[in-house]
Formats: C-alpha cells, sequence, structure tokens
C-alpha cells in the first residue's frame, strides 16, 4: 500500500542534547537560517527554475522545496548553533575537462542533487570529458564578525574545486563518499556580496575510483544495466556555512568499552594544540560522567553502569565537547554516543559475533541507497529515514548500506532506530586497479572510517565485494581492523563468487547464494554469514522504472508466492543454517532498483510488495531463536526407521520406493512383506554432512532416497559430491514428527503430494510446492521398522 511520508522532526531531535541547550540552539538556528541572503540574480534563477519529471514519482518527490532543500543539520555527531545552508539553486554550466571557468552560465540546478536526477532540474547524462560548473552566491551574517568561516561539502563525486572570489578555496579534493571542508575566512568579503564557484570532474567508470554500482550512460529508464545503475555526478550531499573560532573542534572519535564502563573519547582540533579539552556525558539533562585531557590525546569519560544501546532499544547519551583556554570555554559542540560493544567470541563451539557479549543473529537486507528522483539523494530527511524504518517494521535489525555510503543523517537515522550497520567500502571498476587508485582508494577508505567511526550503529566495515577491483585482500583486512579495532572486518563479501579471493583473515567468511540459503559453515576464526541471497522478484504494474524491463533472480507469479518463499527462506535459517553455525544474513533487497525488481518495496517506495506481519514475525523468530540454544533436531543412526505421513486423512501412509521412485503407500501388518521392506529405511550419518542424515534402503543396500529434478528418487551411489549432497537430509523440528530439509537446498522440504514424493519449496510455482497443507505434508513420523 502506498505509505504517506511522516512529518519531519523538529530540529531538537538532531542531536541529543540537554533540553536547555536545544531550545537556545533552535532559536539561533533560527535566525541564522533566515540571516544567509543569496544575491537578487541567485532569486531570480530560483523562481524561473523547475524540477525535470521523475520516472518514478516517490511521495517526497513534490515535498521538495526549490530554495534550502535537505534543511536539517547534516553533521548530528559534531553540531553547533550557528550554521547557514547553502543547498538550493545554483547557476550551471558544462565544459570540456580542460576548459576554464565558463563566462555564460545558462542553466540552474538544484543542489545537492546530481545532474543526472530529475530533483536537479538537468537530467541528463555527464561523460568523462565533462567538467561541471556551480556558482552562487552569498553574504555573511553579521552575527558571525570575528570568527572564521568554513565551507562544508557532505560529499561531491568526483574531484572537486573550490574558488570563493576567485580564489581557490584549499587543495583539489578527490572523492565522492567522504566530507570535506575549507577555511574560506581570508578569502570572503565580510561586508558584501560573495561569489563561490565548484568545478567538479566525474569520469566515472573510465577513471580509476570507487564509484560503487555508478555506470555512465543515458538517464531515462532503459532495458539493461542488469546490477549497474545510472551515475551520480557533481555535488549530492548537504553544502554548508558555519562560523568557528579561530581555535575549534575537528571531530570527535568515541569508541564505547563496556569493560571499564567508560566512552574512550579523542578531540581532534584544528590550531588548538596543547590545548585542554572536556568531554561530558549526560542523559535528560543530568551529568553521568566527564573528563578533561589534552586535544588529540585519549580520555575516558566514565559512564557508570551504562544503558547498553541494542536494536530493540537504542539509547543514547549526550555528549558535549569543549575547548578550553585555561577555564575559559573557547568552542563547543554537540554529539551523541550509544554504549554497545562488538566483537568475535566462541558461542557453544562456534564462532559468532557477539553484540554486547551475547550473540544475536543479524538478519538484514542489502541497501543500495538509490532513488529515482535523486539518484544518490534522497529527496528529503523523512525519506532519507523511510527506508530505514521499513527494516524495523519488517523485523530486521540490520542493514547492509552495500558498496556506498550515505550523508551523516543515514547513519544517524540508524543509530537513533537500532540498525546494525555493515559498511561498503565502494568499489572501484571490475578491472584490476593501478597503483595511483589504489593510493587513492585506501586513503579514501581511512577517511571514510574517520567520518563514521563514532556511530553506535555502525558494526562492521566490508572491504571488497566479489572481487571487484580487488586486490590485496589480507592487507586491507588487517589495515582497516588496525585502523578501527572497535569493529569487525569483512575482507571479502561473497568469496565464493565472481572470481573473489579470499584474504583468508578478517572477523567472517561471507558467501553469496542466490536464491540461496545455501551453506555457510565458520571456521575456527571467523563467523560464517551469508552476505547476499534472496533477490525474489515481483514487478508491481505502474511501478516499474522500466515497464516490462524488471528482472530477479527468481521471478515470483504474485505476492501469495513472494510471501510463502521469503519466509520459507528465513525460516530455513532458523531452522537449519543458523544452528549449523550462520551468524549472519543479508536478503537482496530492501527496494527495487532502476530495473531489478528484487526489492521487498518498490523503487518508489509507494508499494510494499510483502505481508509486513509474516516477514516481521518469521524475522522476530529469528532472531529470538539465536537467543537461546534450542536443541537440534536428531534422529537414531545405525538402525532401520519407517518414515509415516502425518498429514491428516492420510496417516496410514509410509515413505516407500517403487521401480526407483519414492512413494507414498498404505503399510499394515497384512501387506506383503515386499512393501513392509521398500518402506523401511536404515538412518545413517549424511553423506555430505555428519550433522544431518543419509536414508539406505532396507532391500537395496548402497541405495539412498536422493533428489533429482526435484523428483526423490531410490538410487545407488556414484562415489560424486553431487551425489552424496542430494542424498543428505537435514532434520528440523516439525509438528508430531521431523521434517527433512535438503542438505544442498536449505528451506526445501521432502514432500509426498498424490501419492509421489518430491523436494518441495514454500512459495514455489510447481503444483507439489502448493502452500495447502504444506508443512503437514513435510512432516514424517520416524517409527519402528516394517522390516527390522
Amino acid at each position: 500500500m502506498p505509505h504517506a511520508p511522516t512529518s519531519a522532526p523538529p530540529p531538537r531531535t538532531l542531536r541529543p542534547a540537554p533540553r536547555a541547550l536545544l531550545t537556545a540552539l533552535l532559536a539561533v538556528l533560527a535566525l541564522c537560517a533566515g540571516a544567509l541572503t543569496a544575491a537578487a540574480p541567485a532569486q531570480a534563477a530560483a523562481s524561473a527554475w523547475t524540477p525535470k519529471p521523475s520516472p518514478l514519482t516517490t511521495p517526497w518527490t513534490d515535498q521538495v522545496p526549490t530554495d534550502k532543500p535537505l534543511n536539517e543539520y547534516p553533521r548530528p555527531q559534531l553540531t553547533r548553533p550557528d550554521w547557514a545552508n547553502l543547498n538550493g539553486i545554483w547557476d550551471f554550466a558544462v565544459t570540456a575537462a580542460n576548459a576554464g571557468q565558463p563566462t555564460r552560465w545558462n542553466e540552474q540546478i538544484r543542489v545537492p542533487f546530481v545532474a543526472e536526477s530529475a530533483l536537479s532540474g538537468i537530467k541528463r547524462q555527464v561523460n568523462a570529458g565533462d567538467k561541471l560548473w556551480y556558482r552562487r552566491t552569498f553574504t555573511v551574517p553579521a552575527g558571525w564578525n570575528g570568527r572564521n568561516v568554513v565551507l562544508n561539502f557532505g560529499a561531491s563525486d568526483w574531484r572537486t574545486t573550490v574558488r570563493v572570489n576567485g580564489q581557490q578555496a584549499g587543495a583539489e579534493h578527490s572523492g565522492g563518499y567522504d566530507a570535506f571542508s575549507h577555511d574560506i575566512t581570508a578569502l570572503l568579503n565580510r561586508g558584501g556580496t560573495n561569489t563561490v564557484v565548484v568545478s567538479v570532474l566525474d569520469p566515472t567508470q573510465s577513471g580509476g575510483q570507487a564509484i560503487g554500482k555508478q555506470r555512465s550512460g543515458p538517464v531515462e529508464p532503459h532495458a539493461g544495466g542488469g546490477i549497474f545503475y545510472t551515475s551520480a555526478s557533481g555535488i549530492w550531499q548537504t553544502v554548508w556555512l558555519e562560523p568557528v573560532a579561530p581555535a575549534h573542534i575537528t571531530r570527535l572519535d568515541m569508541t564505547p568499552d563496556l569493560g571499564t564502563s567508560t566512552l574512550r573519547t579523542t578531540v581532534r582540533a584544528a590550531g588548538a594544540n596543547g590545548r585542554q579539552v572536556r568531554v561530558t556525558v549526560s542523559t535528560g539533562g543530568r551529568t553521568v560522567g566527564t573528563a578533561t585531557g589534552t586535544v588529540g590525546g585519549a580520555l575516558s569519560v566514565p559512564v557508570p553502569s551504562p544503558h547498553l544501546w541494542t536494536p530493540e532499544d537504542p539509547f543514547l547519551y549526550d555528549v558535549r565537547a569543549e575547548l578550553l583556554d585555561g577555564t575559559t570555554v573557547t568552542d563547543t559542540t554537540g554529539s551523541y554516543t550509544g554504549m554497545r560493544s562488538i566483537a568475535l567470541a566462541r558461542v557453544d563451539g562456534v564462532q559468532r559475533p557477539v553484540l554486547n557479549g551475547e550473540f544475536v543473529f543479524q538478519t538484514g537486507t542489502l541497501d543500495q541507497g538509490y532513488w529515482p528522483d535523486g539518484i544518490y539523494t534522497a529527496p528529503t530527511d523523512d525519506a532519507l529515514k523511510y527506508d530505514l524504518q521499513k527494516h524495523k517494521d519488517l523485523g530486521f535489525n540490520m542493514v547492509r548500506k552495500h558498496i556506498k555510503v550515505e550523508p551523516q543523517r543515514w547513519f544517524y537515522w540508524a543509530d537513533k532506530l537500532g540498525l546494525l550497520v555493515w559498511q561498503d567500502m565502494p568499489a572501484m571498476d571490475l578491472r584490476t586497479p593501478d597503483s595511483a587508485a589504489r593510493t587513492q582508494w585506501e586513503a579514501e577508505y581511512h577517511e571514510i572510517i574517520d567520518e563514521h567511526r563514532s556511530s553506535p550503529s555502525l558494526v562492521m566495515w566490508v572491504d571488497e565485494n566479489e572481487g571487484w577491483g580487488q586486490y590485496d585482500q589480507a592487507r586491507i583486512a588487517d589495515d582497516v581492523k588496525a585502523y578501527d579495532p572497535s569493529r569487525l572486518v569483512d575482507n571479502m563479501s561473497g568469496v565464493n563468487c565472481c572470481g573473489a579471493v579470499d584474504g583468508g583473515n578478517g572477523d567472517v567468511i561471507d558467501h553469496h547464494n542466490y536464491v540461496g540459503p545455501g551453506v555457510t559453515r565458520p571456521s575456527a576464526s571467523r563467523a560464517a554469514v551469508l552476505g547476499e541471497f534472496g533477490g525474489l522478484g515481483l514487478r508491481v504494474q505502474g511501478h516499474e522504472w522500466y515497464p516490462g524491463g524488471g528482472f530477479s533472480y527468481e521471478d515470483q507469479p504474485d505476492a501469495a508466492h513472494l510471501n510463502n518463499r521469503f519466509t520459507g527462506l528465513i525460516d530455513a535459517l532458523r531452522l537449519q543454517q543458523m544452528p549449523a553455525g550462520l551468524s549472519a544474513s543479508v536478503y537482496t533487497e530492501i527496494t527495487d532498483v532502476e530495473n531489478e525488481a528484487n526489492g521487498l518495496l518498490t523503487y518508489d517506495r509507494q508499494v510494499v510488495k510483502v505481508d509486513e506481519n509474516r516477514v516481521r514475525a518469521a524475522n522476530q523468530a529469528l532472531i529470538a531463536a539465536s537467543r537461546g540454544t534450542p536443541p537440534r533436531t536428531t534422529l537414531p543412526t545405525g538402525g532401520y526407521k519407517s518414515l509415516r505421513v502425518t498429514t491428516p486423512g492420510f496417516t496410514d501412509r509410509y515413505l516407500r520406493h517403487y521401480d526407483g521412485l519414492a512413494n507414498t503407500e498404505p503399510v499394515t501388518a497384512a501387506s506383503p512383506a515386499l512393501l513392509k521392506a521398500d518402506a523401511t529405511w536404515k538412518i545413517v550419518p549424511g553423506l555430505s554432512d555428519s550433522a544431518c542424515y543419509s536414508f539406505e534402503s532396507r532391500n537395496y543396500a548402497g541405495e539412498y532416497l536422493r533428489h533429482r529434478e526435484f523428483r526423490v528418487h531410490r538410487e545407488a551411489g556414484d562415489g560424486s559430491a553431487l551425489f552424496k549432497a542430494d542424498a543428505t537430509w537435514c532434520a528440523v523440528p516439525g509438528e508430531g514428527g521431523v521434517r527433512l530439509m535438503a542438505s544442498n537446498f536449505p528451506g526445501q522440504y521432502l514432500r509426498h503430494y498424490n501419492s509421489e514424493v518430491w523436494l518441495a519449496t514454500p512459495g514455489g510455482t510447481h503444483a507439489y510446492d502448493t502452500p495447502d497443507r504444506f508443512t503437514e505434508d513435510t512432516t514424517w513420523a520416524a517409527e519402528n521398522p516394517w522390516t527390522p
């Protein structure tokens, strides 16, 4: 059903802080927002500017203001009361890459939406040989006199040069996913109008830089594209001004230490070497702890009896950092933190990720972060929050941000709503990178870690994906772990896929299995995670990016099949894969993206394709099961048993073989000896997995019950790995019996249907997959053998 966006949160929710301070800051924010004015030409441009039509309209497309879109404070973990948003209408031009500043500005663009997007008002392809130019004017509020002025960019893709009043501000910035700033104080005309000009080069896949899923091409919906999407060139996050003291705080690095009940903090600052800093942690206006130290040095703030942050209870403390000159406070910033730990530990003999010392299964989705109207940029803050809220509504406790890095406000919402985040480093192009590309990629990775290292929701860094642009996998994983030892590291997501090379280190072994869930097992040193699976597709008419062009890993004919198939996959994780050692799973994906039709939501976020209650219940059952240690369902081995049907009305039938095929047939004491023997099986340890089972024929020694092309047969083993896997069945609980799940196809069950026996799939499209009595038909009672 269409989902109406919620109203924007009041500014006081942007960062936890004492209520009195927030009230004061709100008043100042309102004053400074009104104090920033644009020159008359820019105002005229704004009145003439209009957006382009979006291929799909989200609930927020028409809510984007022309002036100052995304007007929420952009940096929630380092806040100050005074700031001025420069988002809105800028003059725009495109030249050749080697050209100088244009003399004519014939277009306008709405920042921070990329030139390829409808919301920018440009909506056209950007080529490798293009240079994008942006220009606008501003005046500095009189109340900022005596302070330095910093010009901040949330992100601009890719190589960005900034000029203020004709002079270059700072160094050219290379990187599409990290924030950067320039102190422009010396370049300003304090008493009048200032002009800022920004130029951006973005070669996308023809360059060597991190690009994620971007590929240059037509911006209008079209066939093809596959798993790659429209490029996003130029400014794509908020641009804003901020007044600061000459000596000022630039970053807070905060790591909770539950072992000592402290918040380990390092305060970074500019122009303040040797100065003292004070950090205070509070909640509800009550001080919890405070500590004083030196800029750049480690200090520990006591947080006695900490209220722990978890997905179910994402409790956040307020943090205030003060820069001191003797006893005088010269700069103050607000922030927040969550007290939690993430580590790897052996739980019941299995390596598991543990949150606050306890294993909880991490169930999440792949989140690409694309929008049909804004491409890389969500149309509003409510939209940015919406995707994360839907994860919560659907019962997920984790999200994998897939080879894109979102604005800091996205992390704020993940922190506040309570979602564990796996953050991918955006991949380079598929080819092997040269030395310059490697140097740039690693430098940008470090910047991204620094920018988000204090977010409590972020629990794992994912270095590389499916071998895309892969190199030095082990060294990079070690480097990331050393740079941020407080989090888990995944050296390669999808080590089993696409020519990927496993570095052999990091904290997890990560497989991709479509549709899956497949079989991923932990090692002595690494936990097992399913970095991608699923991809079940359902095209929704009227909500397709390119009608008729959508694809998925397995198309579903309708919503009923999608629900049954999806919940069947989650149940397989709970019943078989998690007890066998799997610790996390990432379903592909939360929304459709361009021609990918495998989202739980449509690309326009207008339709939730699945039954939210059923999906939430399946996820909650999976999470709850991981918190206990339910006994594994077992069968006796080495002896004979007969498998009786438990479906009401058919309980006199037993599984038997006849002419090499498995069937069911009534068996009684008066039945022929041959029928009784055919209905008797020797239960032995699984041929491919000793934790599961194989069923050997009583009267055809060496022949086993195996599935082949979904039909179940009695066949002699040929020694192959395939036969052994097909002849191995894992026992999971059933009401009044046991269910037998294929070892190599978790989530698919041994089922009788019209007296025949099949490998059946919940939500499958074959006649023998029908949901009617599916659970009953796949439950078998192991009873005394008809032929001992």
